[in-house]
């Protein structure tokens, strides 16, 4: 993955990447605005009710919780690959790999980057969700909100947040879920 050239960083990460997968409370990475560099931030912003990590915030109320309210300023892009999203059957849970496209590399061979828009304040950052696209509704009815990649830098730009509150819109490209196999008896999904 080229972050460099994708998101015209001025410095390589400093940190090793790939990562996996990246669960509340970790590090990961995030691109704002002018900075030049993948900083790095944790998932999750605390609750100032009762401390727990906020991941998600939900586009529809930004400007109402004043939780969000305060840092529709603050907003950053958060690269990904793909994420993962609960189905739910009856009692049992069944996991899928999400990401737009069809699942194919970029023409180098590489997996495309995407990104989602976030929020952050000081070292922490929250992901905002929103409907989901209609080729994944059937997995889950809310999805972390994925910009185009031309709407990127104004996402990143010093421009209001009305300005960019139409960024947030269900994605409108094709989107891939793929329901990962469960784990043999005893396994991880058991």
């Amino acid at each position: 993955m080229d972050l460099v050239h994708r998101y015209g960083l001025t410095a390589p990460p400093r940190a090793p990447l790939p990562i996996p997968e990246i669960r509340p409370t970790d590090a990961a990475p995030v691109v704002k605005g002018g900075s030049g560099v993948l900083l790095r931030k944790h998932f999750g912003i605390a609750s100032r009710k009762d401390g727990k990590p906020l991941i998600n915030a939900r586009s529809e109320t930004l400007t109402e919780k004043p939780t969000f309210r305060r840092l529709l300023d603050n907003r950053v892009l958060v690269p990904a690959t793909a994420y993962f999203e609960w189905r739910k059957d009856g009692k049992a849970k069944h996991r899928n790999t999400i990401a737009p496209g069809q699942g194919d590399p970029e023409p180098r061979g590489e997996v495309a980057l995407f990104s989602f828009a976030a929020l952050y304040e000081g070292e922490h950052f929250t992901i905002i969700t929103g409907a989901p696209s209609p080729s994944i509704a059937h997995v889950h009815d809310r999805m972390p909100l994925i910009l185009p990649r031309e709407a990127e830098a104004l996402w990143l730009s010093n421009a209001p947040f009305d300005d960019v509150a139409h960024l947030l819109r269900p994605y409108e490209d094709p989107i891939a879920a793929v329901e990962d196999a469960p784990a043999g008896p005893g396994g991880l999904f058991d």
